[in-house]
C-alpha cells in the first residue's frame, strides 16, 4: 500500500483509509490463483471484504466456518 491511499470493499463499495501498512478498519483480503481442474486456470482473483459484508456473507454459508479464539493478537 502506498502512503495515504484507500482500500475499497468489493461487496459494498465502502472506502477505508490506509497509510503505509495500516488500514483504518480490518478487512478480509482474498487472493486466489486458480489452477488445474477449474474453468479459471491461470487466473488470479484478489479482493477485499469489510467486516459487515463478511458477516452477511457467512449467513449464507451452508456450512459455517470453524471459529477459534486467537491466543495471541497480531
Amino acid at each position: 500500500m502506498n502512503e495515504n491511499t484507500s482500500i475499497t470493499c468489493n461487496c459494498c463499495g465502502k472506502r477505508f483509509l490506509a497509510s503505509g501498512n495500516t488500514v483504518e478498519k480490518d478487512l478480509l483480503h482474498v487472493k486466489k490463483q486458480w489452477g488445474y481442474f477449474s474453468k479459471k486456470d491461470g487466473i488470479i482473483h484478489e479482493f477485499f471484504v469489510c467486516e459487515e459484508c463478511y458477516d452477511t456473507w457467512l449467513e449464507n454459508f451452508a456450512i459455517q466456518p470453524e471459529i477459534k479464539n486467537a491466543t495471541e493478537l497480531l
